[in-house]
């Protein structure tokens, strides 16, 4: 790699907390931003696969270590956030997705749906993102989901909050981007992820979903790999408040 790249997309010296970070597009998202050099710090619920995400980060020479929390519940949020140190790159993954039909969701659906898919991310973003804007330097990418921006599948209390991260978005990046913190969203497309294993398991629709991508074909955690590094590095320090779709063109349709 030249210099010129290196000194563009180099995240050497950075340290990046990644919830969601075991498994699917948050693992993935991990990965590429710890082979650019950033230290990596993983949140999820299971220590189990935390600990094999950080072997496997390991392996590509990563320095990464693992903090279980439910995010969930605002206690072990706090607890992440005395854990995890000082952060300069926030990725906010972490989703949960309970797909009903509107009219039988409960309250508690919608509790831990909302307290998962926009409590902990504000509440994150309100740790860490005043300590990035006091250093002069920070980045927040938070993962939206097509229903962010249109309804499809059992939307619900899911769609209601990944819509109400995109708004979230506009908020953190309207607060702290004139001290140098960069805030967007990445909505993907269909993905192939043990998030989206629901849907996959009704027959055909994975195959209709593909043909709905004007790729044709459902995207894949190691898609979010270059948009993960633009996102977190120098090169995006005149992009903040915005969607990246990456997507493969399935919210043109």
């Amino acid at each position: 790699m030249s210099d010129y790249l290196r000194d563009l997309f180099s995240l050497r010296g950075r340290r990046a907390l990644v919830t969601g970070g075991s498994s699917g597009i948050g693992y993935a998202m991990a990965e590429a931003i710890g082979r650019a050099g950033a230290e990596v710090v993983l949140v999820a619920r299971r220590q189990a696969e935390l600990d094999a995400a950080v072997r496997r980060l390991n392996g590509h020479g990563v320095t990464a270590s693992s903090i279980s929390a439910d995010l969930g519940d605002r206690a072990a949020v706090r607890r992440v956030c005395e854990q995890a140190g000082e952060i300069d790159i926030l990725v906010n993954d972490a989703a949960n997705n309970i797909r009903k039909p509107m009219a039988e969701l409960t309250e508690d659906d919608y509790d831990v749906t909302v307290a998962v898919n926009l409590t902990a991310p504000y509440l994150l973003g309100q740790h860490f993102g005043p300590r990035m804007a006091a250093r002069g330097w920070g980045r927040v990418i938070n993962v939206g989901s097509q229903q962010t921006v249109s309804a499809f599948g059992d939307s619900g209390v899911y769609g209601a909050a990944k819509a109400a991260l995109a708004g979230l978005t506009r908020s953190q990046a309207e607060a702290w981007s004139a001290a140098g913190v960069c805030v967007n969203t990445i909505v993907p497309g269909f993905v192939l992820t043990p998030l989206t294993e629901p849907a996959q398991a009704v027959p055909g629709r994975v195959e209709q979903l593909a043909a709905r991508h004007m790729v044709r074909r459902n995207g894949l955690p190691e898609d979010f790999a270059g948009a993960a590094v633009f996102l977190a590095s120098d090169a995006c320090a005149f992009v903040t408040g915005h969607l990246l779709f990456v997507d493969g063109g399935f919210a043109v349709h």
